[in-house]
């Protein structure tokens, strides 16, 4: 059974900056693709961050230049630096494990009041 448990996020105002995480219990992390995806209410889930295996990253056009994914392997953990943070950002997110028909957490929710 694969688990994701994600933490961080919470209130942050805006320009400020927070860090998620999230946990893996898989065996070799390392193969697997991750991303960070978030839902705001009445909107869709959307790709936020991803990661490869070999430390490839894209991101979403909205949170280019301010967040930033990685992964630590040993860990079993990935990160999502979200820095200068903006009210469009409140959501709640949710880690990925091997794409959308994989695994997912139970997400976290950010909030960045306007």
């Amino acid at each position: 059974q694969v688990q994701l448990v994600e933490s961080g996020g919470g209130l942050v105002q805006p320009g400020e900056s927070t860090r998620l995480s999230c946990v893996v219990s898989v065996s070799f992390f390392s193969m697997w693709m991750m991303g960070w995806y978030r839902q705001a209410p009445g909107k869709q889930r959307e790709l936020v961050a991803a990661i490869d295996t070999v430390g490839n990253t894209n991101y979403a056009d909205s949170v280019k230049g301010r967040f930033t994914v990685s992964r630590d392997n040993a860990k079993r953990t990935v990160y999502l630096q979200m820095n200068n943070l903006e009210p469009a950002d409140t959501a709640v997110y949710y880690c990925n494990a091997g794409g959308v028909d994989a695994y997912w957490g139970q997400g976290t929710q950010v909030t960045v009041p306007s």
